[in-house]
């Protein structure tokens, strides 16, 4: 009789998107994660000046939460309804003049006042909030956490490497510059790109699904591109170039008008 080899379970360190079909790094799980996101958002809130109970803030509320419908109706078309299990989504409107909005893991959701006379309606504003919801169903703070630990774990495997070999201080040093400059430049903006673009087009499909107007994504970022001026060059930047963008969006909303109907 042959024995069966006892079964060893690992910790799960890939994980496939419901959303794209990709697999991507989980080396940090979602509990803790979540709990952390949930914890900063809670001190974040605490010392900004939250404008909620104004006709902008209960837009940015309503456009969240057709959003987050949106993603519900393509999770369950995609039979994991399950996902949003351990979501919390809050969408809190804050007075800056900061042109910005973000989104932290587990659904937080903050928009600056400063980015409202660049959304113009509540096209554009689905444009930016699509973007920051998708930043969170793709689990991008999780991919960039896990990232950072195979860096670090690259960066001592160099040290004890080149200490081995009997390397001078010197030597090491010079090592650890070359493995910072070649992460960076070939492993954490490019990631760190390819993560805009992708929010990008999933928020293209979460906004169309909501009944939005996709194609007032480009007029977003055309205005955006009208104020920003001269740009940081693309590689060596963590989001695309405004231009890239732009073309890319138009690419993708064929694909997003696509997707929308069949899930409506």
């Amino acid at each position: 009789m042959i024995e069966e080899t006892p079964r060893i379970d690992l910790p799960t360190v890939i994980e496939k998107n419901p959303l794209t079909g990709k697999s991507t790094l989980a080396l940090v799980d979602d509990d803790r994660m979540f709990a952390e996101s949930f914890a900063a958002y809670a001190g974040f809130l605490e010392d900004a000046t939250v404008v909620n109970n104004t006709p902008d803030g209960k837009v940015v509320r309503k456009v969240g939460e057709d959003l987050r419908r949106a993603a519900e109706k393509w999770l369950a078309a995609e039979g994991r309804p399950d996902y949003f299990e351990k979501y919390k989504w809050e969408y809190n409107l804050v007075e800056s003049p900061e042109v910005n909005a973000w989104c932290m893991p587990g659904g937080k959701i903050v928009v600056y006042t400063g980015i409202l006379p660049v959304t113009g309606n509540n096209d554009g504003l689905a444009t930016v909030m699509g973007h920051e919801l998708a930043h969170a169903l793709l689990n991008h703070g999780r991919q960039q956490r896990s990232a950072e630990i195979l860096r670090t774990v690259g960066s001592i495997a160099a040290n004890v490497i080149t200490f081995a070999a009997g390397a001078d201080a010197g030597t090491r040093q010079g090592v650890d510059v070359l493995y910072d400059l070649g992460s960076t430049y070939l492993g954490t903006l490019p990631f760190s790109r390819k993560h805009e673009t992708e929010a990008d087009e999933v928020g293209l499909i979460l906004m169309t699904i909501s009944g939005y107007n996709p194609e007032e994504s480009i007029a977003f970022w055309t205005r955006m591109s009208e104020m920003s001026g001269s740009q940081t060059p693309a590689f060596l930047s963590t989001h695309p170039s405004n231009k890239q963008r732009i073309a890319n969006l138009g690419e993708a909303i064929p694909n997003a008008e696509e997707t929308a109907s069949r899930i409506r």
